[in-house]
């Protein structure tokens, strides 16, 4: 219940980033306060994935914004945010292309639609965030996953903790 300022809270991901094996951090600041994900880019970007989701909202050009302002590390994609499955494969390309990592997503009242599994595999994410696996939306994607490791066989390539930074 109390507000930080963006010094502050950078300060406290630090720590916790200092005492804890943490690995990624999604929506580390406010979508809006560019100046605080620069702060928080600058002190632990280097080993800590920070994913901006309400940051960049699938959006190409707040992801420009970010890549040239050298704000996160890394973007959550929804699929049906953006618009366009073209808009989508544009921002993946682009965060790509800038070194940043990418988090395939659903989204809130998801179905048993597996698209998110198979872009996450057809544009080299190397990472899914659907939930855990307790309801068959969800299941449904894991499952997706499974059918396409399957099918690959040895071409399937999973990289791990590489994707972190």
């Amino acid at each position: 219940g109390r507000t930080l300022s963006a010094q502050e809270l950078t300060d406290y991901w630090v720590s916790a980033a200092d005492r804890f094996p943490i690995l990624s951090i999604e929506d580390g600041m406010d979508e809006e306060d560019w100046d605080g994900w620069r702060l928080l880019t600058d002190a632990i970007g280097d080993r800590v994935q920070l994913v901006g989701d309400d940051l960049f909202v699938t959006n190409s050009e707040r992801l420009r914004r970010g890549i040239e302002a050298g704000v996160a590390n890394s973007i959550l994609v929804k699929v049906n945010q953006i618009g366009t499955l073209t808009e989508t494969l544009e921002a993946v390309a682009m965060a790509h292309e800038a070194g940043y990592s990418v988090v395939m997503s659903h989204r809130s009242g998801e179905t048993e639609d597996t698209t998110i599994a198979d872009l996450a595999v057809a544009t080299g994410c190397g990472q899914i965030k659907t939930g855990a696996p307790s309801r068959s939306d969800r299941v449904a994607k894991y499952n997706q996953l499974l059918r396409i490791e399957e099918a690959l066989g040895a071409a399937a390539q999973y990289p791990g903790r590489s994707v972190f930074r």
